[in-house]
């Protein structure tokens, strides 16, 4: 008896798996859209001298970027700017200056000029926060009411 022969199939092959990541950042929002806020608190219209605060992130955004990216941020002279950053009060044309800081001791070399772009450093790329400092120059003669601006960050990368 002839024994019958069969052809082999070829049961295994390869392919590639592979992807691309660039380098790149982002904002993820749950709501809203504002980034956060630097608020000075309520203050009496005699009061005078200088008052600080810092940045308070929206806790519903975060920023994220991919390890390694060199991420900068810019932030233009906002609604009421002349030759400084001012809040305007509402209903009304009465201002207080302030300026805004990468550091919280508030030297003049970090100062944040309007459209500079600063640095912005980080060690855990999902979790970045902008150091972004407030420091306003009551006079104490300004009328009663809620003094506001609003602010304009550029990321870039």
């Amino acid at each position: 008896m002839l024994a019958r022969q069969e052809a082999l199939a070829v049961t295994t092959q390869t392919f590639t798996v592979g992807a691309t990541i660039t380098p790149g950042c982002s904002v993820v929002s749950g709501s809203g859209g504002a980034l956060g806020a630097l608020n000075f608190g309520t203050r009496t219209g005699v009061q005078s001298g200088q008052v600080t605060t810092s940045f308070v992130p929206n806790a519903s955004l975060s920023l994220g970027c991919t390890p390694g990216v060199a991420l900068s941020m810019s932030i233009n002279g906002g609604q009421n700017y002349s030759t400084v950053r001012n809040m305007q009060r509402s209903g009304g044309t009465e201002r207080v200056p302030y300026r805004i800081y990468s550091s919280s001791t508030l030297a003049a070399n970090t100062e944040i000029g309007v459209n500079q772009a600063v640095s912005v450093a980080y060690t855990d790329g999902n979790n970045i926060s902008l150091a972004i400092f407030g420091a306003a120059q009551l006079t104490g003669f300004s009328p009663a009411g809620n003094y506001t601006d609003q602010l304009t960050v550029t990321l870039s990368w």
